[in-house]
């Protein structure tokens, strides 16, 4: 079906929200966005529209490639709109902390020293040193 549809019955139609009243929840908050306009629920979209959301903590911008009314099967609804949503930023790597063992107890003056030595050891190791020109 080509033409307009209204931008929160889209939403749920491509499953971009779990539930029509989310989609229009989304809309009435401000977090949906349709050619850089603020969308109310009943804002048309057509082929070629810009669609910037943020449903559930997750942003999207998407461009409207068919316009669909009923919701559809995954496969389908991925086929009705062109994803332009930048890949998230890489995760931060964790680094291990020394752990005690379990029912040791509480750590000694001895074990909080060597714990601190640790910590700072590390600290100065993640440090990138600039030399300075003539070095």
């Amino acid at each position: 079906m080509d033409g307009t549809t209204r931008v929160d019955r889209w939403l749920w139609a491509v499953r971009l929200s779990k539930t029509r009243a989310d989609a229009a929840t989304a809309c009435r908050g401000g977090h949906v966005r349709v050619n850089d306009k603020p969308a109310k629920p009943s804002t048309p979209v057509r082929p070629g529209d810009t669609v910037r959301t943020r449903l559930y903590d997750i942003p999207r911008i998407v461009e409207v490639g068919t316009v669909i009314e009923k919701r559809v099967g995954a496969p389908v609804a991925v086929t009705c709109y062109v994803d332009h949503t930048p890949p998230p930023p890489p995760k931060e790597t964790v680094v291990a902390v020394a752990q005690r063992e379990r029912g040791a107890g509480r750590p000694t003056k001895r074990d909080r020293r060597r714990m601190e030595a640790f910590e700072q050891a590390s600290l100065l190791h993640t440090v990138d040193h600039e030399l300075e020109p003539g070095d």
